[in-house]
């Protein structure tokens, strides 16, 4: 374990300038400095792109011929805040280990385009790859924070517009409840250095534009999940957001869904953000790739 270089990365981050629940315009500018300060690896490769007229970053690193299959993935920021650029760190580190493409999706932020916007974007993302010619067994979508809780709400998308589902989905910190009631919003809160319950109502009122916080795509927890690909879930013992990680694993369960639970003490929340100067960060993104190259088939189901 690595608790001294957690307890670090906690510190960092309770003592950051970003108030989750502040002013939306000046916290993604904040945001994206924090994500975007850290210069990236020289074999990483960018370039923005489109999917089904959605903005996106293509991500690749690693040996320019590894193109072994499709990450779909969706950026944290509570619905309001983060993008896709922003994001390229934590994916590259993805793309890098299970030796895929990766593509970060723009969704639109709330308060300006509230739900179902960020889960129509995310589904004809989605749609755009199958289109392409992509197999659906070729793609593992994946998600962090508020972007896990998208990659659930597009599976059940995918599912209710009777498409192929993809090989898998990871789901890290995922933020699946927009009720917020978890036992640990009360019990980690003085934990958790990154995340308030009252920030989290703030921008889940931006987004749910008076939408009953329980409706599925916009709560997946509170979903009927039958029919979902294998899940990885991976969550910190820091954080408010713990109860979502261990009641959407059950759920799953109770569902008939191939579920693996990994819970990693004294980390807070998306802390394999840290990978490259957390080992436990990495030893997390390592299960990730492992789980994703496990379940993919590049040449598989469309």
């Amino acid at each position: 374990m690595t608790h001294s270089q957690l307890d670090h990365i906690s510190d960092l981050l309770k003592n950051s300038p970003l108030d989750l629940g502040g002013e939306v315009e000046k916290m993604r500018r904040v945001f994206d400095e924090m994500l975007g300060s850290a210069p990236l690896p020289d074999d990483v490769r960018t370039r923005t792109t489109e999917l089904g007229e959605v903005p996106a970053v293509e991500v690749r690193a690693g040996s320019p011929a590894t193109t072994a299959g499709t990450v779909l993935y969706f950026h944290g920021g509570a619905y309001a805040i983060g993008s896709a650029a922003a994001s390229v760190g934590l994916v590259s580190e993805i793309a890098r280990r299970t030796a895929t493409t990766a593509y970060s999706v723009d969704y639109r932020l709330a308060p300006e385009h509230p739900f179902p916007a960020a889960v129509d974007d995310a589904l004809a993302a989605y749609r755009a790859l199958l289109d392409r010619g992509v197999p659906a067994g070729a793609v593992a979508v994946t998600g962090e924070s508020a972007g896990g809780g998208l990659a659930l709400a597009l599976l059940l998308a995918i599912r209710d517009a009777g498409l192929p589902q993809p090989s898998s989905a990871t789901v890290l910190s995922p933020w699946a409840d927009l009720t917020q009631s978890g036992g640990t919003m009360t019990s980690r809160a003085d934990t958790d250095p990154a995340l308030t319950r009252g920030a989290l109502e703030i921008r889940a009122a931006d987004y749910l534009d008076g939408a009953d916080p329980r409706t599925p795509l916009a709560s997946p927890l509170h979903a009927d999940l039958r029919g979902l690909p294998p899940l990885l879930i991976q969550a910190g013992g820091r954080e408010i957001l713990l109860d979502d990680a261990l009641r959407l694993a059950a759920r799953a369960a109770h569902a008939d869904v191939p579920v693996t639970l990994r819970t990693f003490p004294g980390a807070p929340h998306v802390f394999q953000g840290f990978a490259a100067v957390v080992e436990e960060a990495a030893l997390a993104l390592d299960q990730v790739a492992a789980f994703i190259n496990n379940l993919l088939h590049p040449e598989g189901r469309r």
